[in-house]
């Protein structure tokens, strides 16, 4: 039912067919509406369309093609540029359309474009499948995967995009396609990794991978004293795990939680998160190490839980509406010296939300070819994760400045590649970083058959060639 609330200014609405609701400024339920979870970003929309299906994206698309509006498309909000919301612009809220459909018997499941990933798990689990999800459960699926994907289960299984076995697209024109191996699979190809640079996803088909509801995960925490002997030895011990490990590297502030001891809360800390993707009892004996020859750790609350359980784990360190600043660089290894720099400039937090990590990639995904998806660096051994997040608008330019420093000390141990899903600037310079010289080129191809007009620009841009680049 379309939104029936007065509106101070109705100049942009679109017709009566529209399903969804629509939200001009003055709207009730506008402000909310717009909110994304970067409390930073505070764009206003001039028409916020929450689609309820195909068609109603289809007519949201065509009424900012025809007014050469300012176009964004969001699905779970998490994007920390803000490229879940425009200025002056139309902003396709997919929100309003959700729904999973799991086909256990040939391990698929189809998601619609709003779907989140607790909720895409919460459906896949009953059947005792899983595909590599975001890591924070309300994440969308969409942004999430179009970016590339990292995840828990992408050692064993690659990332989200990798998993993409065919999509459906509302392209510039307003043509409802399917992109897959036998249809636009040159449209397949950017869609993993490419960002949403070529129309709007409105449903997702993934491949399904046995996972039991009851996995063997968690977390250790270690005083931040004898940090870097312990970064040493985690790094050996998951540089030698199999591929079933989905392990990270935490420097934060102890939460004032009762698992925490008293003395080590709101104090800077070294966190291991693990989950063995893999039956529970092989699982206890992978990660025995974690709570015994590496430590013994001050909190050991590794144990049989719920793979649902676990995917939640760092769910209360994104909340929405907080300034957040943050960065994805990939590593050329994890030296000695890397550690260091991560230990040393993690223990500069001051934000209790604010925390630097390492996550360990390689199997899976460095087992993709680098040119058989859009999503580049491959072979990077580990991601750095720095994320600033914080409530005063006051200590702004001290939380950026962390990221800053900590991102310079780090520079000489990266690949120079980055990660566009954690970036919060999006220039020219940063996207290119983002893709491999032959992937760049070969985007801009595909820009320039499936956009020429470069309606969907709000994102990290692959500029058509007959258009610059923004800067």
């Amino acid at each position: 039912m379309q939104n029936s609330a007065p509106r101070a200014s109705a100049t942009l609405e679109i017709g009566p067919a529209f399903q969804g609701q629509q939200f001009s400024p003055g709207d009730d339920g506008y402000d909310a509406a717009r909110a994304v979870y970067n409390g930073m970003v505070d764009k206003r929309p001039a028409l916020i369309a929450r689609c309820t299906g195909t068609a109603d994206v289809v007519d949201a698309v065509a009424l900012a093609r025809e007014g050469k509006l300012p176009l964004a498309v969001r699905c779970g909000g998490h994007s920390v540029a803000g490229n879940g919301v425009s200025d002056g612009g139309v902003l396709i809220d997919l929100s309003g359309m959700k729904g999973v459909h799991v086909d256990p018997d040939a391990r698929v499941a189809r998601a619609n474009g709003g779907v989140l990933w607790g909720e895409f798990d919460r459906e896949t689990q009953l059947f005792g499948l899983a595909t590599p999800g975001g890591r924070v459960t309300t994440t969308g699926v969409g942004g999430f995967t179009l970016g590339g994907g990292y995840g828990w289960l992408s050692t064993k299984w690659g990332l989200a995009c990798d998993n993409l076995i065919s999509a459906q697209v509302v392209t510039a024109d307003g043509r409802v396609v399917t992109a897959s191996a036998d249809e636009n699979a040159d449209l397949l190809w950017g869609l993993r990794g490419g960002g949403g640079n070529f129309g709007v996803v409105t449903s997702y088909e993934f491949q399904l991978h046995e996972l039991d509801p009851t996995v063997m995960a968690g977390l250790v925490v270690h005083p931040l004293d004898d940090a870097v002997e312990i970064g040493r030895a985690w790094r050996d011990w998951v540089e030698a795990a199999p591929p079933e490990v989905g392990s990270s590297l935490v420097v934060f502030i102890a939460p004032p939680e009762p698992f925490i001891p008293a003395e080590l809360q709101g104090k800077p800390a070294l966190m291991i998160l693990a989950m063995f993707a893999g039956d529970a009892d092989e699982g206890e004996a992978v990660l025995r190490p974690l709570k015994e020859q590496i430590g013994p750790p001050a909190v050991d609350a590794i144990d049989r839980m719920p793979y649902t359980a676990f995917q939640t784990i760092v769910d209360g360190f994104s909340p929405k509406g907080w300034l957040n600043y943050h960065r994805g660089e990939h590593l050329v290894a994890l030296s000695d010296d890397a550690i260091a720099a991560h230990v040393e400039h993690g223990r500069r937090v001051k934000s209790p939300m604010s925390y630097s990590v390492v996550f360990h990639h390689g199997g899976a995904i460095s087992a993709v070819d680098e040119e058989a998806t859009a999503s580049s660096d491959r072979d990077a051994p580990y991601m750095w994760h720095p994320i600033a997040a914080w409530t005063d608008p006051a200590d702004s330019e001290r939380e950026i400045n962390w990221v800053r420093e900590s991102s310079a000390a780090m520079a000489p141990f990266t690949t120079g590649g980055v990660y566009l899903n954690f970036e919060p600037d999006v220039g020219e310079a940063q996207v290119r970083a983002g893709f491999s010289a032959e992937s760049y080129d070969r985007l801009v191809a595909l820009k320039d058959r499936w956009d020429p007009e470069n309606l969907f620009h709000i994102n990290p841009n692959i500029p058509p060639s007959r258009q610059p680049a923004n800067t």
